[in-house]
């Protein structure tokens, strides 16, 4: 008789946590609502703070927004957050962005970034593929304290500009190197 309501309560125990995760997101959820609403908080403040963004934005074919990424790392680390790709202001899809390290590193911060797809070959090679990483051809436009965005003419040629701002925490700097992103349902 232990035997069995071990078993069951094992069993029981498992559908629970199953029950439970599926909860997390439940078909009908507002994921997609308060993500689309992240963005939107975030496009508004990098235009409203960096000026200089509107007009990448107005040329870009493609925007993908992440509203926070929170990074952590004691030796080893990682990184983890989730936006929504936008072309011509309207959102397309929904990404995740992860990214282990190893090496010396202790703290967390947190911080935001837009990629901006230059190109209709970057953006397509973006969305067709099963998990896009950052690489070499990312150009990076960072933002000065006095709400510049750091363009200038050879970033501007680039395929894909990459602007992290909006940082807080106790890791100095944030890049996106090694950083992979995944098409997700929110």
């Amino acid at each position: 008789m232990g035997k069995y309501l071990t078993r069951r309560g094992v069993l029981l125990g498992g559908l629970s946590l199953t029950a439970l995760s599926a909860c997390g997101n439940p078909i009908g959820s507002d994921g997609a609502q308060r993500l689309d609403a992240r963005v939107d908080a975030t496009r508004d403040f990098l235009f409203s703070r960096y000026p200089g963004t509107q007009d990448l934005a107005s040329r870009a074919q493609g925007i993908l927004y992440m509203p926070l990424i929170t990074e952590a790392g004691l030796g080893f680390g990682g990184s983890y957050g989730q936006g929504a790709l936008r072309i011509r202001d309207v959102t397309v899809d929904y990404y995740s962005a992860a990214r282990a390290t190893i090496g010396f590193q202790i703290g967390a911060q947190q911080y935001a970034h837009a990629l901006f797809f230059m190109t209709s070959e970057a953006l397509t090679e973006f969305r067709q593929s099963e998990g896009w990483a950052v690489n070499a051809d990312v150009r990076y436009a960072l933002p000065d304290g006095g709400g510049a965005a750091g363009l200038d003419s050879t970033t501007q040629q680039a395929p894909v500009i990459a602007v992290v701002f909006g940082q807080s925490g106790l890791i100095a700097g944030a890049t996106l190197g090694g950083t992979k992103y995944t098409r997700i349902i929110p």
